[in-house]
């Protein structure tokens, strides 16, 4: 009896399951280990990849809007809701004191006005954004799809940037020549020149906006020097956003006001936020399969080695060591199966990444390509939360073995 205590004293659970799981023969229970791999490395891969689109598609939209717009704007606090915003000017020192804010990366003015453009007898009524030699068109440069952007150190009166949807609707190009009329007393005509031709896939930015100078834009609005539409504040961290968007409002005179990017388009950032149930609803759905058959595994497992179990309580060995031997058994194939589906969801992601093989329709969604992005910390979460989940539900099945009785399982056939 001392020796068998010896025997069972080692980590004999973890020896014994190793014979089992690795050179062990498997019978009808065979196919089963198989589909349970299988079901885990689907889990994983669809968790994933579900995950990674998401964060994806919700960082492009997010920086399409940012880039376009900024993160907070500071415009007069008035009921003006034309497209033309009601001049402002900040003082220098004002603006220094603006830039000392925390995660504050730079602010820019700008300001708006309607055009009607004409190009050979066809007409389109735009929202011309002028922007001066201050302002950041990393964003802009971006999307080019012809041209550059603006360049200030020659004439930027006269260089506009068009969307790619203006161009081909008006047959423009890079280089070409077109009149914009402003509708003001008396009305104004400006010449233009086709300066880059930019795509940003969303349909109600391509169609409204052109880019071109500020300062055209305070001549035609006889605006002083330091007068503008409002001023367009980038931050470092998008998750600060609400907090930056407070101190910004506790700091500005009372006839300013900062109103930041979701508070200006709360439609597409609830659509966003919504789309976090689709991740929800996808990993119940997969945690839910693939406890079900590991459940439907470690069931067959016990029922298949029943005789094995019947010997070893006749030895002495406790239920809870037999346990212990099908939960090392277990952990082995959701270890297997994990490892499966991460190197087939990471081969698609760095595939996808840089390929842009999956496309999508830009017209619906923003954007023509299926994109992703997932930090290696939350790859990690999501396997450790499949993991401790999938051993989890174990506990209710691995109660079989303490009903087995060993006189009838060591004559079982």
């Amino acid at each position: 009896m001392r020796r068998y205590k010896l025997i069972f004293s080692l980590n004999f659970p973890y020896f014994l399951a190793k014979r089992i799981t690795i050179t062990g023969q498997r019978t009808f229970s065979k196919l089963i280990v198989r589909v349970t791999i299988g079901a885990l490395a689907l889990a994983i891969t669809a968790i994933i990849l579900s995950v990674a689109i998401l964060t994806g598609f919700k960082t492009e939209i997010i920086e399409k809007q940012r880039g376009f717009f900024g993160d907070i704007i500071v415009s007069k606090n008035d009921l003006n809701s034309s497209f033309e915003n009601t001049p402002i000017s900040l003082s220098d020192a004002q603006l220094n004191e603006i830039k000392k804010i925390p995660n504050i990366v730079n602010i820019s003015p700008f300001a708006t006005k309607a055009g009607i453009m004409n190009v050979k007898g066809e007409v389109e009524g735009v929202l011309l954004k002028g922007i001066g030699a201050s302002y950041n068109q990393k964003y802009l440069a971006r999307n080019i799809k012809e041209g550059d952007t603006l360049n200030f150190a020659q004439d930027p009166n006269t260089q506009i940037l068009i969307s790619e949807m203006l161009a081909k609707r008006l047959h423009l190009k890079v280089g070409d020549k077109f009149v914009m009329f402003f509708i003001q007393e008396p009305i104004r005509k400006r010449p233009f020149t086709v300066k880059g031709i930019y795509a940003t896939n969303s349909e109600e930015l391509d169609k409204t906006y052109v880019i071109g100078s500020l300062d055209l834009i305070r001549r035609l609005n006889d605006l002083a020097t330091d007068e503008v539409g409002a001023y367009e504040i980038r931050i470092a961290s998008f998750d600060s956003l609400e907090r930056v968007t407070q101190v910004l409002n506790d700091e500005l005179p009372l006839r300013l006001h900062a109103t930041n990017i979701i508070e200006q388009m709360p439609d597409i950032f609830n659509w966003l936020s919504m789309l976090d149930m689709n991740d929800n609803i996808i990993f119940v759905l997969m945690v839910v399969v693939a406890a079900i058959n590991m459940i439907s595994s470690l069931l067959i497992s016990i029922l298949e080695r029943s005789s094995m179990i019947g010997i070893l309580k006749a030895l002495g060995y406790n239920n809870a060591g037999i346990r212990r031997v099908f939960f090392f058994n277990s952990m082995y194939l959701i270890g297997y199966g994990l490892l499966i589906g991460n190197i087939i969801a990471l081969s698609l992601y760095v595939f996808q990444s840089y390929t842009h093989f999956f496309t999508l329709d830009p017209a619906t969604y923003y954007i023509d390509y299926v994109p992703m992005s997932i930090m290696w910390y939350e790859v990690l979460g999501l396997n450790l939360a499949v993991m401790i989940i999938g051993l989890l539900t174990l506990f209710i099945p691995s109660m079989l073995i303490s009903r087995i009785s060993p006189v009838k399982t060591i004559q079982f056939k």
